[in-house]
């Protein structure tokens, strides 16, 4: 009798043991997903219907069908999925629990019909008085007035404008007469000139550019105090 309860002690002890340890390992592993696959068509076409939605009900979180109606989806095996698209009637999908790893569906939707209200159009049409009316109540926008800036007085010269050009310098003679000769017939000479009289004409060149340029913004007041 003693042993037969030691036995059944045992027995109990065995049992909550086991019973813990499984408690356990079911609290620290994860819960089972579903890996759920397939496509998105038309009932009367049978085409895939790109970017469908599909929807865990139980998140509201869900991905968009591809450019054939292919999805992908992770969800417990305990959720609902919502398929809707637009023009289409939703449609859902119960796992059920299932204890499958993957599952691949094929999910056609059904044309959802929109009945528009009546639409009355009438041909009547208001006659030239009451338009002529409503154009004369109409208020019309006032074109803003342009000002015009006053331009300010022109500015005065600071000296008397001059466009004459300077006069060439008279040549004169140095030295004694056979210099002078020299310098008149020898070839020197009339290099010598030359070059001076270019000098001369570009300096005048010169200096009337800029006279010129200076007196670009003032009036040509010859002949006034």
């Amino acid at each position: 009798m003693f042993f037969k309860r030691i036995l059944l002690f045992v027995s109990l002890l065995f049992l909550f043991a086991l019973a813990t340890t499984r408690a356990w390992a079911q609290a620290g592993s994860p819960s089972p997903t579903v890996r759920v696959s397939g496509t998105v068509s038309a009932a009367a076409s049978k085409q895939g219907i790109a970017g469908a939605t599909v929807l865990v009900e139980r998140t509201r979180r869900g991905v968009a069908a591809g450019v054939e109606g292919d999805f992908f989806i992770i969800a417990l095996p305990t959720d609902t999925l919502l398929f809707r698209a637009v023009g289409y009637k939703p449609h859902r999908v119960v796992l059920g629990g299932t204890t499958l790893s993957q599952l691949v569906v094929q999910v056609k939707l059904d044309r959802d019909s929109v009945q528009l209200g009546e639409v009355r159009v009438t041909a009547d049409r208001p006659d030239r008085a009451a338009i002529n009316r409503a154009l004369r109540n109409m208020k019309r926008p006032v074109q803003p007035v342009a000002k015009i800036p006053k331009k300010g007085p022109k500015p005065k010269p600071l000296f008397a404008v001059d466009s004459t050009a300077p006069k060439a310098e008279a040549p004169t003679i140095s030295g004694s007469n056979v210099d002078w000769l020299y310098d008149q017939f020898s070839r020197q000479g009339k290099e010598r000139r030359k070059v001076q009289e270019l000098e001369a004409r570009d300096a005048a060149e010169k200096a009337r550019q800029k006279r010129a340029e200076y007196n670009k913004a003032f009036r040509d007041n010859r002949g006034y105090e």
